[in-house]
């Protein structure tokens, strides 16, 4: 058995993945530590979605290698998309790594990790379980889940956009059985979870391979049609991922709040739309990746959508859910992208009203079938971009977060903030810092905002004989120390 400590760079998935690392090392009788230098095994798990995670990983590994050195037991392994991506190359490039480990062999993990201990050789194993999918659900018993965690409904992606490794890192679409996601909700459920997000890369997407769900109820027995999408391309875009979250709802009475990320605007259908309307439980609050604003660079993207059949998906749904809020993903300088196409990302972004944008300057990724264009938008040009719509969505997101001072929120309180205080999310996804006598982690409590600050707000609880002030600001550490979650 040993101490390891993991180390996790990416999204919610690499997250996610990381947690169930955690479960299958701890039942194999493992031992987690902080430090790396009181490990005797330390895992990289890696996300390959932009060229700077992949800089981080070769830093990381440069840094254990020194570490090695003084310890020639000390295991290394990556995990994750990088690994999938690379495999063998990386076992060339890093001759420190001792493991390969792509996400759908985590539960391997601990019978490789005896081989290497034993003195084996480096191992390299990224194979995808497209013939008999699995999916690794959380373990309350062997570590109590927080207060809001994630559950894995799909995995892999089959959208084949031009600028993403998604699809060779993570494999072709493959869907869980509702009952497992259920009975793993229940579970989290019993164990003190009170908001869960669904996870999947396109998570909107679900079809249940069971074929046990019923049809989402809906008010309108007469399908909607849309404007902009054809209806046989609309009935394409039909999924039973409505279903799932009328599932969840009528399964699952004790969870307060269900999030989903990251969606496809193909599949914001009209069943999804009814369900937000109709579902408490939905949080008010949708990231919808978009990436440009310009109907050329998402034909280049093949994002499968034109701007005007974003426009129309979002304005059903805040004609239906009128105070909900949305978030998204945008790449600037992608491939043959002018200044005046740049505008019209501009535009969406004044037009749809984010009170979140996720910006990055596009890099080209291995394997993917942009690279054939050509990377021909100057970094200059690149990073004018970025900046300015950065700026856009800075502001939009101020003035969001100042409207909101004054206001009465339900936050459900998820755990302790740097300060030692509180912190919680609203339902449209605010960041809230608050002060309490007691313990209220893990309860929806109604707080009233009093200040906002550049991506998060500072609350009181409306309750004043349990109200307690924020605590002063910690100076923050002059050096981080690993283990860091990106």
């Amino acid at each position: 058995m040993a101490r390891y400590a993991l180390v996790t760079f990416g999204c919610q998935m690499n997250q996610h993945d990381s947690d169930r690392m955690l479960e299958v090392l701890s039942s194999a009788g493992h031992m987690a530590v902080d430090d790396v230098k009181d490990a005797e095994v330390v895992l990289l798990n890696t996300c390959s979605v932009r060229e700077k995670a992949e800089h981080k990983l070769s830093s990381e590994v440069g840094r254990l290698g020194m570490l090695k050195r003084e310890n020639p037991k000390l295991l290394i392994g990556v995990t994750g998309c990088v690994a999938q991506q690379d495999g063998e190359r990386l076992l060339k490039r890093m001759p420190q790594i001792d493991l390969v480990l792509g996400p759908d062999n985590i539960a391997e993990l601990p019978a490789l990790l005896a081989e290497l201990q034993a003195g084996g050789p480096p191992q390299v194993r990224t194979v995808f379980d497209v013939e008999d999918p699995a999916f690794l659900r959380a373990d309350p018993g062997v570590k109590r889940p927080p207060v809001s965690t994630f559950v894995t409904v799909m995995k892999g992606c089959n959208e084949r956009c031009t600028f993403c490794i998604v699809p060779h890192t993570r494999g072709p679409e493959r869907y869980r059985p509702s009952v497992e996601i259920l009975q793993e909700l229940r579970a989290l459920v019993e164990s003190g979870v009170r908001e869960v997000t669904l996870l999947g890369q396109t998570v909107n997407s679900y079809q249940d391979p069971s074929g046990s769900l019923k049809p989402a109820p809906s008010s309108d027995p007469i399908h909607r049609g849309w404007t902009h999408t054809h209806p046989t391309t609309a009935r394409q875009d039909e999924s039973e991922f409505a279903a799932l979250l009328w599932a969840i709802a009528e399964a699952a009475p004790e969870l307060i709040r269900l999030r989903y990320v990251s969606p496809h605007p193909r599949h914001l259908t009209w069943p999804l739309i009814e369900a937000h309307r109709q579902l408490p439980l939905l949080a008010r609050h949708v990231h919808l990746p978009v990436q440009s604003g310009s109907d050329a660079v998402l034909k280049r993207m093949l994002r499968r959508y034109s701007v005007a059949e974003y426009h129309e998906r979002i304005d059903a749904l805040r004609a239906q859910v009128p105070d909900v809020t949305l978030s998204t993903d945008i790449i600037v300088g992608f491939p043959g992208e002018t200044e005046a196409q740049f505008q019209e990302t501009l535009e969406l972004v004044e037009r749809v009203g984010f009170t979140g944008v996720f910006a990055f300057k596009y890099s080209e990724r291995p394997f993917t079938p942009a690279l054939r264009f050509g990377d021909d938008v100057s970094e200059t040009d690149k990073s004018d971009r970025l900046a300015r719509l950065i700026a856009i969505g800075d502001e939009r997101r101020r003035a969001h977060l100042e409207s909101l001072v004054g206001t009465e929120q339900a936050v459900l309180v998820e755990g302790r903030g740097p300060r030692g205080d509180f912190t919680g999310r609203t339902v449209h996804n605010e960041i809230v810092h608050l002060g309490a006598l007691d313990e209220p982690i893990g309860r929806l409590e109604a707080v009233r905002v009093r200040r906002a600050f550049k991506n998060s707000l500072e609350g009181e609880l409306c309750d004043a004989a349990r109200r307690a002030p924020l605590r002063p600001k910690p100076i923050a550490p002059e050096f981080r120390s690993l283990p860091v979650v990106h």
